[in-house]
């Protein structure tokens, strides 16, 4: 008897430390087993659940005139599961941490410097910033979403189906670029982009760049869009200008007609700016002294464009030697007289 009531013991334990849900076979088998008319002591050792577990299912999803039937109980529980967690509970069960990230949002803290500061000062409850992005875009906090640098009060949905882009025929690679190339001949190589007007201007007017690498001398143009003719045109209409060994560009669409051009192309790697940092960093002084972003380039005349570049071009630049690239670009005679 001793030896029974020990087993018991720890037959009890065991179930206890076994705790999980009961899904739709385990109901059916009680169904089953109450209409044989089996206790629910019996029941839960049948299922190794404890018999508080089966007590407090009866209880709960049987039907108002008593008896218990396994689909209606499952559709009970399946309701309760998925209506026991929401966006932003963890934040909303907690109203001093509610509080502090609000105070936090408001001087214009980013969810990721809220939680690593919480984590910083060991504030507990913790929790990480993509928690606070959900209370954020959730109906308890959309109204403090205000306060983000983007003033998002939604997930920025992704695109399921992403436009294919248009391969560039017969790219050269970056790397072949300096073959057998020695100190003199590395003038001349230019890196090459386009600016683009916002979409919201419903203008296609762009502007076409080329920087050459050693002294950052600039020639631009403008284009009415960014069709592969426009672009070839605007590459010859800078060749005109300037002696260009090579340009360096990305693989975008108006590109696609580089054979035909006569200036070498070498194409930059997939998504890597970096690789042609030189117009990218003037483009971007451009944009700060005269074109800021978000400027329709229809408004923008060809004569104010190339003043634009000639001041950049005059300006004395510390790599130079306090020279300006219009001059160095002369004395190595990149400039077409």
């Amino acid at each position: 008897t001793v030896l029974t009531d020990i087993a018991d013991s720890l037959e009890k334990q065991t179930w206890r430390k076994r705790y999980r849900h009961l899904d739709q076979s385990d109901r059916d088998r009680m169904e089953a087993l109450l209409a044989s008319g089996h206790k629910q002591a019996e029941i839960a050792r049948i299922l190794k659940v404890d018999k508080g577990t089966v007590s407090r299912e009866i209880k709960k999803r049987r039907l108002r005139i008593g008896t218990y039937d396994a689909s209606v109980a499952q559709h009970k529980a399946n309701i309760k599961r998925s209506n026991s967690k929401y966006q932003g509970m963890k934040i909303e069960k907690h109203p001093a941490m509610r509080t502090f990230i609000i105070e936090q949002l408001a001087l214009h803290r980013s969810p990721d410097e809220i939680a690593g500061y919480m984590e910083r000062i060991h504030m507990s409850p913790r929790i990480r910033a993509n928690a606070i992005y959900k209370w954020l875009y959730s109906s308890y906090g959309n109204g403090y979403a205000k306060h983000l640098c983007t003033k998002r009060h939604r997930r920025k949905p992704r695109k399921q189906n992403p436009v294919q882009r248009v391969m560039i025929p017969n790219a050269v690679s970056i790397s072949k670029r300096f073959l057998g190339a020695t100190n003199k001949t590395r003038y001349r190589h230019f890196d090459g982009d386009t600016m683009v007007s916002p979409k919201r201007s419903g203008s296609t007017a762009s502007i076409a760049m080329a920087v050459e690498r050693k002294i950052n001398f600039i020639v631009g143009t403008k284009m009415p869009n960014l069709k592969p003719v426009e672009m070839h045109v605007a590459v010859e209409r800078m060749h005109d200008r300037v002696r260009m060994r090579s340009v360096t560009l990305d693989r975008g669409i108006e590109n696609r007609s580089h054979q035909s051009w006569s200036v070498p192309a070498f194409f930059a790697d997939p998504h890597s700016p970096w690789q042609k940092p030189h117009v990218e960093n003037n483009i971007g002084l451009l944009r700060r002294w005269f074109i800021p972003k978000k400027t329709n380039l229809a408004l923008v005349s060809e004569i104010e464009l190339q003043t634009y570049i000639s001041i950049l071009n005059h300006k004395y630049r510390k790599s130079l030697g306090y020279k300006s690239a219009y001059e160095v670009a002369l004395e190595h005679g990149i400039i077409k007289k």
